[in-house]
């Protein structure tokens, strides 16, 4: 008498991955996001540009939102770069923001407000690489083309056995190689919806970081990083490099229920959004208050607040200090005298934010009392 056991699932080549990767997703990868089940490349395009650098959970919100106040392409390049900045506020790395709003612009000008189809066409427009144009291209038009974010290098290098820092040329060169024999070797009827999202879905369900579920994988018998005992081996990780740290102050001026913004120049950090009056050194903050008629002391500093950027950690001290009169002065667009009220759509960077609320529900505690 024999004993049925269930058959192993097969070995994947670089022939079959491909089509592996494209059964699993259609039956179990994630059909229930926003963006999905549609054509539509304004859609497509904004979920992708999203959710570089960001996690899904964080950008659905910011998703709909963003959707509802520009539908369609035409109205978000018709809106202001301040009205784009404002619903964008809060997901930063704000140059995606721009360059979203100024791709809109392009589409409308030289595409006739239609989306160009081709991966090669897609790429020549603002903010968007290679990687976010094939992964449009296939999602719109089922282009076929290959793509290579943080999920999919994880997949590939843990899968292939591919070693060293994935930041660095020679393996990022590598693993576009991969990426291309794949599809190369693959089925000419492949369908890249399924195909495409089941390697972003892999990524992000089974082959995550830390704890991944290699008993779920459909890849998981031919995995090098599996059967190596590998996972946390790769990929390989970032060169340890010491995080520099900056200072700053930050004016809080206020007059009656208005703040005093400032504009951000439109390129640097936090490009184009307003920011309270920054300064990189007290005495300058000092300087400053003379030409208001105050003067910082210990008790008009706040506690320090530590916001961390891709490449250092900003330390900012806010000040907050109170006028009672305005002076004369010629109009600026690059100051404004903001309502407390109205901060909400106002295009603000996420530790302005946060500092502004603090000091909103101060003033309302105090005039409860």
């Amino acid at each position: 008498m024999t004993t049925a056991t269930s058959t192993p699932p097969p070995k994947v080549g670089v022939e079959t991955f491909a089509q592996a990767v494209s059964n699993w997703q259609k039956s179990e990868g994630r059909h229930h996001l926003p963006w999905q089940n549609t054509r539509d490349p304004y859609r497509i395009w904004l979920s992708e540009i999203m959710l570089q650098q960001t996690q899904v959970g964080t950008v659905i919100d910011y998703y709909h939102r963003f959707l509802k106040r520009f539908p369609t392409l035409a109205d978000l390049a018709r809106a202001s770069q301040a009205d784009v900045l404002a619903y964008w506020a809060g997901l930063g790395y704000y140059a995606r923001a721009r360059n979203l709003h100024r791709c809109a612009q392009t589409v409308m000008e030289q595409w006739g407000g239609k989306f160009p189809e081709t991966p090669e066409q897609i790429a020549t427009l603002p903010g968007i690489g290679r990687s976010t144009a094939a992964a449009i291209a296939a999602f719109s038009f089922g282009g076929r083309a290959p793509i290579l974010d943080g999920n999919v290098k994880r997949v590939f290098t843990r899968f292939f056995g591919v070693f060293g820092y994935t930041g660095t040329k020679a393996v990022e060169t590598e693993l576009w190689s991969i990426a291309q024999a794949i599809l190369d070797h693959g089925p000419r009827d492949l369908d890249m919806i399924s195909y495409t999202q089941g390697l972003m879905d892999l990524g992000a369900t089974r082959c995550t970081r830390t704890k991944p579920d290699c008993t779920h994988c459909p890849l998981t018998t031919s995995c090098y990083a599996n059967l190596n005992n590998a996972q946390k081996a790769l990929p390989s990780a970032r060169p340890r490099k010491l995080v520099p740290q900056r200072e700053c102050h930050m004016l809080i001026l206020l007059h009656n229920d208005n703040v005093l913004l400032e504009k951000r120049p439109q390129t640097g950090i936090w490009g184009g959004l307003w920011c309270l009056p920054q300064f990189n050194e007290f005495d300058a903050l000092e300087n400053a208050c003379v030409n208001w008629g105050v003067k910082p002391s210990a008790q008009s500093k706040m506690a320090t607040l530590q916001h961390t950027f891709t490449h250092f950690k900003l330390q900012i001290t806010p000040w907050w200090l109170t006028v009672k009169r305005i002076p004369l002065a010629e109009p600026n667009n690059d100051y404004c005298w903001q309502p407390l009220n109205l901060l909400a759509d106002t295009g603000l960077p996420a530790p302005v934010q946060k500092i502004l609320h603090g000091v909103r529900q101060s003033l309302l505690s105090n005039n409860k009392a």
